[in-house]
C-alpha cells in the first residue's frame, strides 16, 4: 500500500464495530451534509407552502431562477441574500404581531379570507407565527457552515477584490475573443462600460479631468462644460439623474443578463437527460388534477369526476386544469426535441412566475379559502416544484445532443417489455408521440415513413425483448415443456379468459349480494283517483309509520308461504332489512274538494252496475274494490315500482273497502284495507316495500350498464384483442419468428442517429434499405440469421 496510517485503520475498525442503527444515523448525516443546499431549498418550500404569503414567495421563486441555475452552484451572494432576508422576515412578522394595529383585533373573523391584506402580505396575528422561518434559518446557517468547513464560502469573491479588477476586466475581454458569438463581445463591453461608470461616475470631478474615449467620459465632459457654464443650473441636475437612473438600471440588468446569457452559452456543458423524471412529475401532477379537480374549484363538496362526467358536466376547473397541464407537457416534449435551451429558460421563467400567481393568488379568489387550507393544491404544488428543480437541473447541463427511441428501449428485459407494450396501449398515446417527434425532429421522411419506422422499431425491440429471454432462459431440445410453465401461463390464461366471458353475471350477482347496500323507502304515498275526478284519497307513511319486520315477524311471513314454490324462490334474494312494513291511515289526510255537478256525474256512474268505473292506474272498480289493492310492492333500484305477483294469494290482489264521511259542511273518504296481517280495528291501509339491493357509489358506473351493456362494451371489446392475438397468426410468421433481430435493430437505430448528426441524404438511403428488406424474405432470412 502506498499509504499506511495505524490511527486511520483504528478508526476505520471503530466505525465497522458500531450497531447498525447508529451506522445507519451516520449515514443519514453524511447524506444531509452532503446535501445541505436541497434541505434548504425543501424548508424554503415548505415555509411557503405552509404560510402562502408574498413575504414567502421571494425565495422559492430565486430558488428555481437563481440557485438552481448556477453553475457549477449558488453564489455567496445567493446565500447571503437567502440569510439576510430571512432575518427580515423575521423581525417584520415579530413586529406586527402587536396588537395595537387595527387588523389585529378581529383576527378569528379574518383570519380564513384568503384576500385579507395582512394574510396576502404574511403579516397576520396567529400562534407559530415564525416557527418555520426559524427553522429556514437554521437551516441555511447549517448549510453556510458546511461550505465554510470545505472553504466553498469565499471561493466565488476571489476575484471581486478592488486590486484584482483589472485581471477580471482582462479576463472577460480574453474570454470574449475566445466565443465567435458577437452577442457574447457586446456583453462584455457592455459589462465593461458599467464598470467604468461604476469606477468613474460617483466622483465627476475626477472623471471630468481623466481622458477617456467611452460614451460615459464624453456625457461627462458634456456635463462638466454645462457646468462651468450654469453651476447651479437646472439642466445638470436633471442630466445627472438620468445618468444616475441608467447607472442603476444597467447596475441591476447587467448582471442578470450576463447570467442568463452565460447559461444559454456556456463555455462546457456535462449534458444530461431528465426529461423521463420531468415527464414523470407532469404525470403525477396530472392525476392529482383529475382525481382531486374539486380542490381546484369554488366547491369543495363536489363529489369526484366521474359523477360529474356521469351526468355529461364537465366541471370548468377541471377543464382548464386538464388543458393547462396537457398544453405545458406537449411544449416540453417540444421544447426537448428541438433541444433549444434559451426557449426552456423562457418557459421556465414563464412557468415560474405564471404558477406562483395563479397558486397564490388567483385560485385562492376561485376557491373561497387559503392555500394553506388546500391540501389538493400543496400537493399539487410540491409536485411541481420538483418538475421546476428538474427543469433547472436540465437547463444548466444542457440538453443532450442526440435523443435515440424510447427511453424504455434502452435494456431488453421483461420490465422494459412489459412498461413500452404497457405505453402502446394508452389510447392516443403512441400516436400522439410519433406525429410530435415528427413535428419537431429534423427529417427527410415523410408522416406516413416515420410511423413505418416507429413501427418497425418498435416490433423489432419486442422481437429483441423475447430473444434475449429465450437466451437467459434456454429450453433444451426435445424436452416438453414444465409444468409451471404451462400450468402457470395456461392456467392464467384459462382463468381469464373465463373471468371475462362470466365478468358480466358475476359482477351483476356480487355487486347487490355481496357488496349492495340496503335502499330502504323514506316515502310511501297512496293516491286513488275515481275516472277522471278530483282524487278521492291521498295518504303518506313516513318516518315511524314505515317498520322493518322484526325477527318473529319474518319467520312467520316465510312460513306464511311454505308451500308456495314461486313465492320461496323470489323470497330467496331478500333479507329481513330489505323488507319495510308501511302503515297508511284509512282517513284522507286531504279534503275532498270537487264541484257540485261533477259529484253528481261521478255517482251516475257509479250507479252504473253496466258500465266499468276506471281509476287512473289500469285495475277495474266497484263500490266495494274488489283485487286492486297490491298489498306487496318491489322498489327496485330505478323509479318503477311494481306489485309482486308471486306474494299475492292465488295471485289476486287485495280487497277495500271505500266509505265518504259527511260532516256538517265538509266530507272525506276513509279506506280500509281487508285482510290485513296486523289485526286492527282502525281503517287504515298496510303495504309492504321489497326494496332491492343497490351498488355502491364508487361501482354505480358500472352497474349502471347491466347486464346486457356490460357484455356489449366489456366482453365483446376484450374478445376481439383476444382474438386478434389467436387468428392472423399464419400471416405474420416471416416478421414474428426473426431468430436473430440484431442487424435490423442496429438499422434503425442508425437511422435515429444520422437523423440526430443533420445527414438527411443518409437517413433516406437508410430508410430506403430497410423497406427493401422488409419487401424481400430472401434478404431478411440472411440477415436474421444466427451469428456463427
Amino acid at each position: 500500500r502506498m499509504f499506511h496510517d495505524d490511527e486511520l485503520e483504528e478508526s476505520e475498525k471503530f466505525y465497522v464495530g458500531q450497531p447498525r442503527v447508529l451506522l445507519l444515523i451516520y449515514a443519514l448525516y453524511n447524506t444531509l451534509v452532503a446535501r445541505s443546499e436541497m434541505v434548504c431549498y425543501f424548508v424554503i418550500i415548505l415555509n411557503h407552502m405552509i404560510s402562502a404569503s408574498m413575504i414567502t414567495l421571494v425565495l422559492p421563486i430565486l430558488i428555481f431562477l437563481w440557485a438552481m441555475l448556477s453553475v457549477p452552484r449558488p453564489s455567496k451572494r445567493f446565500w447571503m441574500t437567502a440569510i439576510v432576508y430571512t432575518e427580515v422576515a423575521i423581525v417584520i412578522k415579530y413586529f406586527f404581531q402587536f396588537g395595537f394595529f387595527p387588523w389585529n383585533k378581529h383576527v378569528d373573523y379574518t383570519k380564513d379570507k384568503p384576500y385579507h391584506p395582512p394574510n396576502i402580505i404574511g403579516i397576520e396575528k396567529k400562534e407559530g407565527y415564525v416557527h418555520y422561518d426559524l427553522v429556514q434559518l437554521l437551516a441555511l446557517f447549517f448549510h453556510r457552515s458546511i461550505l465554510k468547513c470545505h472553504g466553498l464560502w469565499d471561493e466565488d469573491e476571489k476575484g471581486d477584490s478592488p486590486s484584482n479588477k483589472e485581471d477580471t476586466d482582462d479576463e472577460l475581454s480574453l474570454t470574449g475573443g475566445r466565443r465567435d458569438s458577437s452577442a457574447s463581445l457586446k456583453s462584455v463591453n457592455l459589462a465593461a462600460s458599467v464598470e467604468s461608470i461604476h469606477v468613474h461616475f460617483p466622483e465627476q470631478q475626477t472623471a471630468i479631468r481623466r481622458k477617456s474615449s467611452s460614451s460615459i467620459s464624453q456625457l461627462s465632459h458634456r456635463s462638466s462644460f454645462s457646468s462651468h457654464r450654469s453651476k447651479r443650473g437646472k439642466l445638470c441636475v436633471i442630466k445627472s439623474h438620468c445618468v444616475l437612473c441608467c447607472f442603476r438600471t444597467l447596475q441591476v440588468y447587467v448582471p442578470i443578463r450576463q447570467f442568463f446569457y452565460n447559461l444559454i452559452h456556456p463555455d462546457y456543458s456535462a449534458v444530461t437527460d431528465v426529461y423521463v423524471l420531468m415527464f414523470l412529475a407532469d404525470t403525477v401532477d396530472f392525476i392529482i388534477i383529475v382525481f382531486g379537480f374539486w380542490a381546484f374549484g369554488k366547491h369543495s363538496a363536489a363529489a369526484d369526476i366521474t359523477s360529474s362526467l356521469s351526468e355529461d358536466q364537465v366541471p370548468e376547473a377541471f377543464l382548464v386544469m386538464v388543458l393547462i397541464q396537457f398544453g405545458t407537457m406537449v411544449v416540453d416534449r417540444a421544447l426537448y426535441l428541438k433541444k433549444t435551451v434559451m426557449g426552456k429558460v423562457i418557459f421556465q421563467v414563464i412557468l415560474v412566475f405564471g404558477i406562483h400567481f395563479w397558486m397564490f393568488f388567483i385560485l385562492p379568489g376561485v376557491t373561497e379559502r387559503k392555500f394553506s387550507q388546500n391540501t389538493v393544491a400543496q400537493l399539487w404544488y410540491f409536485v411541481k416544484c420538483v418538475y421546476f428543480g428538474l427543469s433547472a437541473y436540465q437547463i444548466r447541463c444542457g440538453y443532450p445532443t442526440r435523443v435515440l427511441g424510447n427511453f424504455l428501449t434502452k435494456s431488453y428485459n421483461y420490465v422494459n417489455l412489459f412498461l413500452f407494450q404497457g405505453f402502446r396501449l394508452v389510447p392516443f398515446l403512441t400516436e400522439l408521440r410519433a406525429v410530435m417527434d415528427w413535428v419537431w425532429t429534423d427529417t427527410t421522411l415523410s408522416l406516413s415513413s416515420w410511423i413505418c419506422v416507429e413501427d418497425i422499431y418498435a416490433h423489432i425491440f419486442i422481437l429483441k425483448c423475447w430473444r434475449e429471454s429465450e437466451k437467459r432462459y434456454p429450453q433444451p431440445r426435445g424436452q416438453k415443456k414444465k409444468k409451471v410453465v404451462k400450468y402457470g401461463m395456461g392456467g392464467m390464461i384459462i382463468v381469464l379468459l373465463i373471468c371475462i366471458v362470466w365478468f358480466p353475471l358475476l359482477f351483476m350477482s356480487l355487486i347487490k349480494s355481496v357488496a349492495g347496500i340496503t335502499n330502504k323507502p323514506l316515502d310511501v304515498s297512496i293516491t286513488i283517483t275515481l275516472g277522471g275526478y278530483q282524487p278521492i284519497f291521498t295518504m303518506s307513511a313516513q318516518q315511524n309509520q314505515l317498520k322493518t319486520l322484526d325477527p318473529n315477524e319474518f319467520n312467520e311471513f316465510l312460513r306464511s308461504y311454505r308451500g308456495n314454490t314461486a313465492a320461496l324462490q323470489f323470497l330467496e334474494g331478500y333479507s329481513r332489512e330489505d323488507i319495510t312494513r308501511a302503515d297508511l291511515e284509512g282517513n284522507s289526510n286531504s279534503l275532498w274538494t270537487i264541484s257540485p255537478p261533477s259529484r253528481n256525474k261521478m255517482i251516475q256512474g257509479l250507479l252504473n252496475f253496466d258500465a266499468d268505473f276506471t281509476l287512473v292506474i289500469s285495475w277495474t272498480i266497484q263500490r266495494i274494490l274488489e283485487e286492486m289493492y297490491p298489498y306487496y310492492i318491489k322498489a327496485p333500484s330505478d323509479s318503477l315500482a311494481k306489485p309482486i305477483k308471486q306474494l299475492l294469494r292465488d295471485c289476486k290482489w287485495e280487497n277495500i273497502t271505500v266509505s265518504l264521511v259527511k260532516n256538517t259542511s265538509e266530507e272525506w273518504w276513509v279506506l280500509n284495507q281487508l285482510g290485513k296481517r296486523n289485526k286492527t280495528s282502525q281503517d287504515s291501509l298496510e303495504l309492504f316495500i321489497f326494496s332491492d339491493k343497490v351498488s355502491p357509489p364508487s361501482l354505480g358506473f358500472l352497474a349502471g350498464y347491466g347486464i346486457m351493456g356490460l357484455y356489449a362494451s366489456v366482453v365483446l371489446v376484450i374478445g376481439k384483442f383476444v382474438r386478434e392475438f389467436f387468428s392472423g397468426i399464419s400471416h405474420s410468421i416471416m416478421f414474428e419468428e426473426l431468430p436473430n433481430v440484431d442487424r435490423i435493430l442496429k438499422l434503425c437505430t442508425d437511422i435515429f442517429l444520422v437523423r440526430e448528426t443533420g445527414e438527411l441524404e443518409l437517413e433516406e438511403d437508410l430508410y430506403a434499405k430497410l423497406i427493401f428488406l422488409y419487401r424481400s424474405p430472401e434478404t431478411m432470412i440472411k440477415w436474421t440469421r444466427e451469428k456463427t
